[in-house]
């Protein structure tokens, strides 16, 4: 049973414009330890305003820990790397992509979550790279995407995962570990009136937490049902519990990526189109730039906002991290931002034009879902 600890402060921040802003100024603030984890740091303008700050908090004495994936970074292993250390941050790497991992199942268990603690006073959690907002195609509009900012009791729990996975890394033993937790103990005085919890999936203890927390409060819903995920290829138990939610008469709608970025996970996603719209669940598809949201609201009292999509990858193999939240006003922000994306930058799938769409399509969508579903086996995650 998942307690959800009272007394957290947590703070919406929606995109980079006001993701960025808020961790530059808490580095700058930092007096004794910035720990950061991502999957993406790129060698951008964004990744170097980042990294200059994680330099200066180096020249004030403050202990800098970075911690980027070896795949989701290989572009910038060079550049930013050097900068970093060159700037005294004391960097690890996540499975570096290289030699014969290239080839084993194992490689595709990647750092996906993005996680940064200052001082054990404020943490950072949510979907955000370190990368600019604004590098990709034209029309260039900012990646639509969320980060929270936690004060409060979940501070414990943030600080530890992230000790574990550095203690990891570094083969640092149970005693080394507390050590390092002692060290830099984090500030868990109450800061505000949210129920929150921090879940992280791993490949060790933690494999389902995300999930099963999705699935209970899908399966507790009783109005609405209202998701945001870049990646939505839920395997059968999500899927189940979508359709047994709309079978109860609650409303299910799902705001899902518009644009093209990856031809398979695009195509494998719109093979369960058909399903779903015939049980009535809403389809909305974001247009106005890459959708790379991992949230989702549920009956206006449940709240999630972090790094984990609805497909096999992060819900079976990648570490990822979400922060769960029971507060209607923190429910009522992500769903009202949420709501003005659906109605002003988002295309409505309707069933009778998506029944009747060309042969091409449906063959293409089809085959790649077939596609996907044998890569799912051939990984061993057939049955999910």
């Amino acid at each position: 049973m998942i307690t959800y600890h009272p007394g957290n402060h947590v703070e919406l921040l929606h995109c980079g414009a006001e993701f960025f802003p808020a961790l530059e100024q808490a580095i700058d603030a930092a007096t004794s330890e910035v720990r950061l984890e991502t999957y993406i740091f790129a060698d951008d303008e964004t990744g170097r305003r980042i990294a200059a700050a994680l330099a200066r908090a180096v020249q004030r004495g403050v202990a800098v820990r970075v911690v980027y994936d070896g795949f989701g970074s290989a572009s910038w292993l060079g550049g930013i790397d050097q900068r970093l250390r060159a700037a005294g941050v004391d960097v690890a790497v996540f499975r570096p992509d290289t030699g014969w991992q290239r080839f084993e199942r194992s490689r595709l268990r990647r750092l996906h979550r993005k996680l940064a603690m200052i001082d054990g006073r404020v943490a950072f959690v949510g979907g955000i790279n370190i990368i600019d907002d604004l590098n990709m195609p034209e029309p260039r509009h900012p990646r639509f995407d969320y980060a929270v900012c936690v004060r409060g009791p979940l501070l414990a729990r943030i600080h530890t995962a992230m000790a574990e996975l550095w203690a990891r890394l570094h083969q640092h033993g149970l005693d080394r570990l507390r050590a390092m937790v002692a060290a830099f103990p984090p500030v868990a005085d109450p800061a505000g009136d949210h129920h929150a919890w921090f879940a992280f999936r791993d490949n060790v203890s933690h494999r389902r937490d995300i999930e099963r927390e999705y699935l209970a409060a899908i399966l507790s819903a009783r109005q609405e049902i209202l998701i945001a995920n870049a990646y939505f290829f839920p395997g059968r138990r999500f899927r189940r519990a979508l359709l047994r939610a709309r079978r109860r008469g609650v409303r299910v709608r799902l705001l899902l990526q518009g644009r093209q970025e990856y031809l398979l996970q695009h195509y494998a996603t719109r093979a369960l189109y058909g399903t779903l719209l015939d049980a009535g669940v809403e389809l909305h598809e974001y247009t106005k730039s890459f959708l790379h949201a991992k949230v989702a609201v549920i009956d206006d009292q449940w709240a999630t906002v972090g790094s984990s999509n609805i497909d096999p990858f992060s819900l079976l193999l990648a570490r990822e991290a979400n922060v769960f939240v029971r507060d209607p006003s923190f429910a009522l922000r992500l769903r009202t931002s949420l709501d003005d994306a659906i109605e002003h930058d988002a295309r409505v799938i309707r069933q009778e034009r998506w029944s009747s769409r060309p042969l091409l399509d449906r063959l293409l969508t089809w085959t790649l879902y077939g596609v996907a579903r044998a890569l799912m086996s051939v990984l061993g995650y057939g049955r999910h």
